[in-house]
């Protein structure tokens, strides 16, 4: 009952301390309350057009052809002629959701809402698209629905395909981009017919959003070398040159549309995105239209060392790099809207091509919308000469609400750091306890000690109430004192092994806590040069030679050194490449089985195993190393979609290698086989996805 017990509050206390990263890590940025600030003077533009190409990588889209031509050539004309273009720069994760709320929002996505696979709002935000008069989004039903249920009243309309048709197994993807293209020829003609529609269009402050999903899903099919993924983006570029032809068309070459043509994220070489490689943070911005500059010719050098002005043949024209959050403040002052609540985007001026009364008005505006996340009142005049200070002000004011919103986790990590330490001692001790001749007579007086919780548990909710804190921040506070408590209790067994100190092994002693810290330092040193990995296997490989187990069982020894050394070259491998390596995965589910095969052909002699266990580990890995890597990818190869008899083979593996450890011989060596064979055929399976 006494071990039931303990195991309970350390699932407790290990559950609640997780919990934590959500407070200390996982808070929103976001205030609410505030006032929206538009520019007052007439903004240059009476309508947008937001094109958003999903998971294009910068460098795909502006290098050329070995022709010397470009695969997006209507889109290469406006860089050169008519626009301003540059590189915008994204922020981890690069998913598509935190990506367009950054583009459209204009802050950096709540990282609590990884919790909610990114789908829905987890908060309530303010967007460009909420402060138009009218907003017409046509694309994928995972990134629409969030900007029309965050809106105000109903003038964010949506219109999606069914999401089944978000196949990574399809042939081909970009049917998903000409699904929007023809919604919006079919959108702009019956405009012609409706009275009343046509009657929204032709108002001021509107929105056209088209979000293109293709070049993504092919991305990730087929990887972002592939033609079906580069025939993509001219799809695109044929689709765009067609669309501002029929706005243009539609309202009569007024010069009042603007255009700007981004993406979300780009994405790596093997076809994922998410973490910050340049690939896949850098992506493509050209804008164009009313209210932004011609192409301008560079007059001298110009401040970018990465070498891609002169890889992509551009190192003519003005190149002007943003932030991606900067993007929603510079469509917002194109078209006169309040800029989002929540924006921390910086609008870049260089985009604009208009008055310098209106480039201060504009800057001015932005400064006081972020600072209006303080209640702050603002005494800076917005005269031109005014708008170096106006920027200036912004950052700082951007410093001040990251010193806010990280104000506490310090206090919390604490709090969280105590408390793990508190109940790794408690543990420490109960081991002592239970296998060690120790003294349990506690050294402290019982009471004193009822005594000293109570008084900290007092301190700390004073503390807590005048601080108006959370009620988990109660829980993670106050956690730590019983867990202390429970560990000052057992004083008696500290005492007694501080007594007994000195008559154990000193430099044995020595010896390991070195050991042990430096295998810590390399696993933390780990997270930052994988390599660190490969030193701690050499080393572990030598443990059979230093410990004289060498001289007593050589064959294992042999095995072990021999094992560590294999595993010690895998770190130093590249951790992304150009091609999938299937029959890597599949040796890997062999050489599972080799391992699993010597182990029971060499504990024969020791222990008898039933034919049936034997059927039980061959069949938990067979399947997954040997039929499903190699028949899934050729199928993929051959754009024939993952086959049905894979996937009931996989989700029942998936599904059974969690029930049949339990199912297994309860010798211990036999279920530690059954339990790593089975978490192989996971990993298989995993790294199956990966890679394919």
């Amino acid at each position: 009952m006494r071990m039931i017990t303990f195991l309970l509050v350390g699932l407790i206390v290990h559950v609640v301390f997780f919990l934590s990263i959500f407070d200390i890590y996982f808070t929103s940025p976001l205030v609410h309350g505030m006032t929206p600030h538009a520019t007052p003077q007439a903004p240059p533009s009476s309508r947008l057009v937001l094109v958003v190409a999903d998971g294009l990588r910068a460098d795909s889209f502006f290098t050329l052809l070995p022709n010397g031509s470009s695969r997006a050539p209507y889109l290469r004309s406006v860089i050169e002629e008519k626009g301003t273009w540059g590189v915008s720069h994204t922020r981890v994760p690069t998913e598509s959701r935190p990506g367009h709320v950054a583009l459209i929002a204009g802050f950096y996505e709540d990282v609590s809402a990884v919790a909610k696979g990114w789908k829905e709002n987890p908060v309530e935000f303010d967007s460009v698209f909420n402060e138009t008069r009218h907003t017409w989004c046509w694309g994928s039903p995972d990134i629409l629905p969030m900007f029309a249920k965050g809106a105000s009243g109903d003038h964010v309309y949506t219109h999606t395909y069914p999401a089944e048709e978000e196949d990574f197994a399809s042939t081909d993807a970009s049917r998903l981009d000409t699904w929007v293209f023809t919604q919006v020829k079919s959108f702009f003609q019956s405009a012609k017919s409706n009275a009343s529609l046509r009657a929204n269009l032709l108002q001021d402050e509107n929105v056209f959003f088209l979000h293109l999903l293709g070049i993504d899903t092919n991305g990730h099919a087929h990887r972002p070398m592939s033609q079906e993924y580069l025939d993509n983006i001219g799809l695109v570029d044929t689709g765009v040159a067609e669309l501002v032809s029929m706005v243009e068309d539609f309202f009569g070459h007024d010069g009042r549309t603007a255009y700007v043509f981004t993406s979300d994220h780009g994405m790596t070489n093997w076809g994922s995105h998410g973490a910050g490689h340049p690939s896949e943070t850098l992506t493509p911005l050209v804008a164009w239209g009313a209210g932004v500059h011609n192409a301008r010719r560079a007059t001298g050098p110009q401040p970018y060392s990465d070498g891609f002005l002169q890889d992509w043949k551009l190192e003519h024209l003005q190149r002007v790099d943003v932030n991606q959050a900067d993007i929603a403040p510079l469509m917002a002052s194109l078209i006169g809207v309040p800029f989002p609540l929540n924006s921390v985007g910086i609008l870049p001026l260089l985009y604009l091509n208009n008055s310098e009364h209106f480039k201060a008005e504009s800057m001015y505006t932005n400064a006081i919308q972020v600072l209006e996340q303080y209640k702050l009142p603002v005494f800076v005049s917005p005269p031109s000469c005014q708008m170096a200070l106006c920027r200036t002000l912004i950052a700082r004011a951007l410093e001040g609400l990251a010193y806010y919103h990280t104000y506490d986790r310090f206090f919390l990590g604490c709090s969280v750091v105590l408390g793990f330490v508190g109940w790794t001692s408690y543990v420490v001790l109960v081991i002592l306890k239970t296998h060690a001749n120790l003294n349990r007579n506690p050294s402290i007086p019982s009471h004193a000690l009822v005594r000293l919780s109570l008084s900290l548990t007092v301190v700390i909710t004073v503390f807590l109430l005048i601080q108006r804190s959370p009620v988990t921040y109660y829980v993670y506070c106050l956690l730590p004192v019983p867990l202390w408590y429970s560990v000052l209790k057992e004083s008696g067994i500290l005492t007694d092994l501080f007594r007994s100190a000195p008559s154990l092994p000193l430099w044995k002693c020595f010896g390991y806590f070195v050991l042990v810290s430096f295998g810590i330092e390399l696993l933390v040193a780990s997270f930052f040069h994988r390599a660190m990995l490969t030193v701690g296997l050499a080393v572990l490989s030598l443990w059979p030679f230093l410990s004289g187990l060498f001289g007593k069982a050589k064959f294992r020894s042999l095995s072990w050194c021999l094992g560590c050394l294999c595993l010690a070259a895998f770190p130093l491998m590249p951790v992304v490449g150009r091609e999938p390596n299937v029959h890597l995965v599949t040796f890997a589910g062999v050489l599972s089985l080799f391992t699993s095969a010597c182990y029971l052909w060499s504990s024969r002699p020791r222990t008898t195993m039933h034919l049936s266990d034997r059927q039980q580990f061959v069949s938990q890995v067979t399947t997954v190393c040997a039929y499903v890597p190699s028949l899934t990818h050729s199928s993929l190869q051959q754009k024939q979609g993952l086959p049905l008899l894979n996937q009931v083979i996989s989700w029942s593996t998936l599904a059974s290698s969690m029930i049949v450890p339990l199912l297994s011989s309860t010798r211990l060596f036999q279920r530690l086989l059954s339990i790593f064979l089975s978490l192989t055929a996971t990993y298989l399976l995993l790294i199956l996805i990966i890679i394919l």
